[in-house]
C-alpha cells in the first residue's frame, strides 16, 4: 500500500493541514491499495488564496501562451497513458482495454481540442459602436465525480485555463490516484504555480468548504442530482456561477425500419460500458409492441458477452454495489420480468453485479425513472410514435438519448426529444460537441467551444 501524503497546492506538493486520510480500494479485489490525504477547510483556503493569487498574470496571458502550456499538458498524458489507465483499473476497476482508449485516451484529445480552439477562438468582437470583450471569470472550484476520473476533470480543467481561470480540484474521494497524476502532469507541463491546485478530500468537509469559498467565482460540479441541488442552492444563495452535469436516464428509441440488432446491441454495450458507471447510458430501451419479444431476446444474447471480471468490471465500491443490487431487486418486485442477471453477485469477490436485463418495465417503474448507475438496462414497450416521445419525455432527466430509424424520421424523433445529446442511428461521440442536460440533468455545457464559454465573463465597451 503506498501512502500519499501531499496536497498539490501553489506548484508544490504540501502536507496537508490535517492527520485524516482516506483509504483508496481495489474494487476488483477489496483491497486498500494506498492512502491520501482528507484535506480540511484549512486545506481548500491554501488552496484557493494560491489561486486568486495567481489569476492576474494567468488572466493576462495571451491565448497563444495558454495554448502552449495545454499543450505541453496534452503530451504529458499522453507520455503517461499506461500508467494513468492501470491507476484508473485499480481504483476504479475498469477493464484495462477501456482504460486505456477511453480513460486515459479520451482526455488526450480533450485537452488538445482546447490548445488547437485557442487559435481562433473570438475573444473579442465588433457589435455596432460596441467592443464585446470575453474575459475569464476568475477562480473556479471544480468537484469531480469517480466514474471518469479523469475524463471528467479534464473536461472542466482544460477549458478553464484555456479561458484564464485558475482552478481548485476536489475530485472524488474513490479515485483520488489519477487525479494526483493529473496534477503532476499539470506541474511537468510548466503551468505557473498556483494556477491549478488539487486537494483530495470528502464531499461533505472538502467539497462544501470549496464551495462556499468567497474565493471561488464559480463551481462546476458533475455527480448525482441531489448533491447538485444542494451545490446549486449555495451557489445561488452567494450570486455565484455555477455548472452542474448531473444524473440520466437516456431512452433508446428503436424506431420502425431501423436496424433492430444493432440498436440493441449497441443500447447494450452502452449501459454495460464502464460497468453502466455512464450519466449519458441508454438505460431505457423503448421497442414498439410488434418487434417487441425480437429485442428482448437479442438483448439476452448480447449481454452474454460481457462476462463479470473480463469485459465487465466491478462498481466502484461496496455501496455503490448494494445500490444497484437493491435497485435490481425493486425491479422483480415491482413486477418487472428479469431476462438476464438478477441481484445474485457473480463473482466471490469484488463489488460485481451481473449483467442484468429487464423487459416488460412499464414508465411508472423505479427502475424506469431512476437513475440505477449500474449494468442494469430495461425494455418497455410502446404503442406508436407518439407514445414513444410521451415514455421517452417522462422522466425528470433530459441528459441523452438515441433513436433508430429511417434517417429522416430518427432526425425529427430527435428534435422532439427533451435531451442535450441524442445519437442517430449510432452516431459516434464526438469530444468537440457541447455535452449537457435538460431538466434535472444539468445546468451548462461542457467540451468543445460550448465548454469554454461556461468559464468567461462577457464585457463591451461603448465608443
Amino acid at each position: 500500500m503506498k501512502v500519499h501524503d501531499g496536497m498539490y497546492i501553489d506548484g508544490a506538493w504540501r502536507p496537508a493541514a490535517g492527520a485524516g486520510t482516506i483509504a483508496v480500494v481495489n474494487p476488483a479485489t477489496e483491497e486498500v491499495i494506498a492512502e491520501v490525504p482528507a484535506g480540511s477547510a484549512q486545506d481548500v483556503d491554501a488552496a484557493v488564496r494560491a489561486a486568486r493569487a495567481a489569476f492576474p498574470a494567468w488572466s493576462a496571458t495571451t491565448p497563444a501562451e495558454r495554448a502552449a502550456r495545454l499543450a505541453a499538458l496534452r503530451d504529458a498524458l499522453a507520455a503517461r497513458q499506461d500508467e494513468i489507465a492501470a491507476t484508473v483499473t485499480a481504483e476504479l476497476g475498469a477493464p484495462p482495454k477501456l482504460a486505456h482508449a477511453v480513460h486515459a485516451g479520451l482526455p488526450v484529445t480533450v485537452t488538445g481540442s482546447y490548445a488547437d480552439l485557442l487559435a481562433t477562438y473570438p475573444f473579442e468582437e465588433k457589435v455596432g459602436n460596441s467592443t464585446v470583450l470575453l474575459e475569464a471569470v476568475g477562480v473556479v472550484g471544480a468537484i469531480t465525480p469517480w466514474n471518469y476520473p479523469l475524463h471528467q476533470l479534464v473536461a472542466k480543467v482544460a477549458p478553464a485555463l484555456a479561458a484564464g481561470c485558475t482552478v481548485v480540484v476536489k475530485p472524488a474521494e474513490e479515485t483520488p490516484l489519477t487525479a494526483r497524476l493529473f496534477a503532476e502532469c499539470v506541474d511537468t507541463a510548466g503551468f505557473p504555480p498556483g494556477v491549478l491546485n488539487l486537494v483530495t478530500g470528502l464531499g461533505p468537509v472538502a467539497g462544501q468548504a470549496l464551495v462556499e469559498h468567497e474565493g471561488v467565482d464559480l463551481v462546476s460540479f458533475t455527480g448525482s442530482t441531489a448533491v447538485g441541488r444542494r451545490i446549486g442552492a449555495t451557489a445561488g444563495g452567494a450570486v455565484k456561477r455555477v455548472a452542474l452535469e448531473l444524473g440520466g436516464k437516456s431512452a433508446s428509441v428503436i424506431l420502425p425500419g431501423a436496424d433492430l440488432a444493432k440498436a440493441v446491441t449497441t443500447s447494450v454495450a452502452s449501459v454495460m460500458s464502464n460497468s453502466g458507471q455512464r450519466c449519458n447510458a441508454f438505460t431505457r430501451v423503448l421497442v414498439r409492441a410488434d418487434r417487441y419479444e425480437e429485442a428482448v431476446a437479442l438483448a439476452a444474447e448480447a449481454v452474454t458477452a460481457y462476462r463479470p471480471g473480463e469485459r465487465l468490471g466491478p462498481l466502484v465500491s461496496a455501496a455503490q454495489r448494494d445500490r444497484v443490487v437493491a435497485y435490481v431487486e425493486k425491479g422483480v418486485a415491482e413486477g418487472a420480468r428479469l431476462v438476464a442477471g438478477g441481484p445474485r453477485p457473480p463473482l466471490d469477490r469484488g463489488y460485481y453485479v451481473a449483467p442484468t436485463v429487464f423487459a416488460d418495465v412499464t414508465p411508472d417503474m423505479t427502475i424506469a425513472q431512476e437513475e440505477i448507475f449500474g449494468p442494469v438496462v430495461a425494455f418497455l414497450r410502446y404503442e406508436d410514435e407518439e407514445d414513444a416521445l410521451r415514455i421517452a419525455n417522462g422522466t425528470v432527466y433530459g441528459l441523452a438519448g438515441a433513436v433508430w430509424g429511417e434517417p429522416g424520421a430518427a432526425v425529427a424523433f430527435a428534435r422532439r426529444m427533451e435531451a442535450g445529446q441524442v445519437d442517430i442511428n449510432g452516431g459516434r461521440f464526438n469530444p468537440l460537441a457541447p455535452f449537457g442536460g435538460y431538466k434535472q440533468s444539468g445546468v451548462g455545457r461542457e467540451l468543445g467551444a460550448h465548454g469554454l464559454a461556461e468559464y468567461l465573463h462577457t464585457k463591451s465597451l461603448q465608443f
